[in-house]
């Protein structure tokens, strides 16, 4: 169980993230040595690489799933990174993240993958390592660049596979002006919340707007809430097999009440069918056919791209606490996204490790900060942007960050945590059937 020790570091560690986000020392400084030559303890790119003899250039392929500001500045680093090595050529390729689980593991399995590739670290990047598919880049880049809950879930058995760049936090985003109209504030507690969905459902306006079709949006509730209800333990005392498994109250309580907010009408029509990635839960903020949202912090990045108009109505809140859980009220769900890894089968591996740095170094982390209000995994970046500000804040004040479900489980056992919850939203399963499927899975799975 290598894979949970290393995520019980990430936990543990997370308390350690009030000093180190704010730190505003230097996360390393940029070198002129060759790829060949380049330290670890730089996590800057090289000035420079001579031409090759030959003329012909170093190909590398980056695959990754960042979407608006945020992908407009890793292509811009990339041709950055190209202008300084001219026998380089780097294809950048953005995939959206649903058809990205699906397309690396075929192109990893096909011995056809790309040279860099994003992940989010913890059992999803274990299975590629454990399959001998991951550079071993230990030696290769300095851990210190990086906050050390970020650079663990990249670390299996004291090697390191992977470099973070950013945090990935999950809260609520609304529509300040429709709270305001409604004499509304955010709400601190589970009833709070339900009075907010009565308030715009009165109203004819879809309270929630959420996009479940790839199943991973409705699974933030769930996590949110067994959270609330269960405490900081309970998901990993049921991984671990701590005395409470999938099964326990917590979870059957959980089920309970989000199929409480769907028989309440809190969320939009159809909303297990719509698409995430393609925009659709958002364009009904947009158009203020719904009020707010769950969702990671690359919310913010997506408005900016997508309608930079509605920046000022938007507003961020936690999630509420649930009255009598065990629950703390401060603690978050989130990751850390992306983490970017080298394959064990590129052609060259020196150049991948110098592109490696220039995508996760702290000027990029910084710009990620300023323009997609980003808080970051590089160390030594200063918050001015509203949105990272508060998240950050929001980081500062947590007492547990809670690692997403489908990140740390096994695979088959991910895919069973989305499908019970879409199916709890959909209402075609029982609370207890999904924590009972979930415990067998568990029983048969984890307890080999």
């Amino acid at each position: 169980m290598t894979g949970t020790k290393k995520w019980l570091s990430f936990l543990v560690c997370v308390f350690l993230l009030t000093g180190l986000l704010a730190a505003c020392g230097g996360g390393g400084s940029g070198g002129s040595s060759s790829p060949a030559a380049s330290s670890p303890s730089s996590n800057q790119p090289s000035a420079s690489s001579p031409a090759a003899v030959s003329g012909e250039k170093k190909k590398l392929t980056l695959w990754f799933i960042d979407t608006g500001k945020r992908k407009e500045l890793i292509e811009e680093t990339v041709k950055e990174f190209m202008d300084a090595h001219p026998d380089i050529e780097v294809e950048a390729v953005q995939i959206p993240n649903d058809t990205y689980k699906t397309k690396l593991p075929v192109a990893m399995g096909g011995n056809n993958p790309p040279d860099l590739f994003h992940s989010w670290g913890g059992g999803w990047l274990k299975e590629f390592v454990n399959a001998g598919q991951v550079m071993d880049l230990t030696g290769r880049i300095d851990p210190e660049n990086y906050l050390p809950a970020a650079i663990n879930i990249a670390t299996f058995d004291g090697k390191i596979y992977g470099a973070p760049l950013a945090m990935s936090l999950t809260l609520f985003f609304y529509n300040k002006e429709m709270f305001e109209k409604n004499n509304l504030q955010p709400p601190k507690t589970f009833d709070d919340l339900l009075r907010i969905v009565d308030t715009f459902k009165a109203q004819g306006i879809a309270p929630i707007a959420m996009a479940n079709k790839t199943k991973w949006p409705g699974a933030l509730w769930l996590i949110y809430i067994a959270n609330r209800v269960g405490g900081s333990d309970i998901f990993m005392d049921a991984f671990e097999r701590k005395g409470r498994g999938f099964d326990d109250p917590a979870y059957v309580r959980t089920g309970e009440l989000i199929q409480q907010l769907v028989d309440r009408g809190a969320f939009i029509n159809g909303f297990n069918g719509l698409d995430y990635d393609t925009g659709q839960s958002r364009q009904f903020l947009y158009t203020e056919n719904a009020v707010m949202e769950l969702q990671t912090s690359s919310y913010v990045t997506n408005v900016r791209s997508e309608m930079p108009g509605f920046e000022e109505k938007l507003g961020i809140f936690p999630f509420p606490a649930v009255e009598g859980g065990a629950g703390n009220a401060t603690d978050l769900v989130g990751g850390v996204s992306p983490v970017f890894s080298i394959s064990s089968k590129t052609k060259y591996p020196d150049e991948a490790v110098e592109l490696l740095k220039a995508i996760t170094s702290k000027e990029l982390a910084q710009k990620f900060a300023d323009h997609a209000g980003v808080v970051t995994a590089v160390k030594g970046v200063e918050y001015k942007d509203k949105f990272a500000v508060m998240m950050n804040e929001y980081l500062q004040q947590a007492q547990f960050l809670q690692p997403f479900y489908d990140q740390t489980l096994p695979p088959e056992m991910a895919e069973l945590h989305k499908d019970t919850t879409q199916a709890l939203f959909g209402k075609t399963i029982t609370p207890e059937e999904a924590a009972r499927q979930m415990e067998d899975a568990a029983k048969r799975i984890l307890d080999k």
